[in-house]
């Protein structure tokens, strides 16, 4: 299938509106949801990824353009489901226990979802025991941890713990991030990953998908 521009640009302009109406027409013409996902969506991300790590997109820009993403999906996913088809690779992610933040993890999510990811988003103050509980349920490859105060941070560890009580973690691989976090404590508490930001995270998640 060749690559629909107008849902292409759309994404990559953040443009919510016109990435619905190019969806649906694409839709009307005959165009595989799937198709439509991986030809337009994801390559579209991916320059999202690229201006971003080249300082030429920013914050904003991100977030208009996974909102513009999310436009389009809405009317592709009754389709996948229907059709029985999912994605490749399921991911859950949250903020950790005690931490109410989440624009740092909506855009992460967002961007992995664009990249075509199943993306399950916990929300905020996120439990290890519900964390645990989601993939017990949901049977993801990769949670990823988010949290913006230090004094949250110990959350992630905990979260992890409780992934080895429930004899889950060597199914899954844990990244975290968040303003506060670093590698050195990523390694610390045994995360499989850490990324400063969110174009970094989708190719952390790529790598470690292709490891596995």
């Amino acid at each position: 299938m060749a690559q629909n521009i107008d849902l292409y640009d759309a994404i990559l302009n953040g443009n919510a509106k016109m990435a619905h109406a190019a969806t649906e027409a694409a839709l009307a013409a005959g165009a595989d949801p799937m198709g439509l996902i991986q030809e337009s969506m994801v390559p579209a991300m991916d320059e999202v990824g690229r201006l971003f790590e080249c300082e030429e997109y920013f914050v904003p820009e991100l977030l208009l353009a996974g909102r513009a993403m999310k436009s389009a999906m809405e009317l592709l996913k009754p389709l996948l489901s229907a059709a029985g088809q999912r994605m490749a690779v399921r991911i859950v992610i949250g903020t950790v226990k005690g931490d109410l933040h989440d624009i740092g993890k909506n855009i992460v999510a967002s961007m992995l979802e664009g990249s075509g990811f199943e993306v399950i988003d916990l929300g905020t103050d996120v439990s290890p025991e519900n964390f645990v509980a989601a993939v017990e349920e949901r049977k993801p490859q990769v949670v990823c941890l988010s949290a913006l105060l230090t004094v949250t941070m110990p959350a992630m560890k905990l979260t992890i713990d409780a992934l080895k009580t429930a004899g889950l973690r060597t199914q899954v691989k844990v990244l975290v991030g968040g303003a506060p976090v670093n590698s050195q404590y990523a390694k610390e508490i045994g995360a499989d990953g850490y990324s400063e930001n969110a174009s970094g995270a989708v190719g952390l998640v790529k790598n470690l998908v292709a490891e596995a």
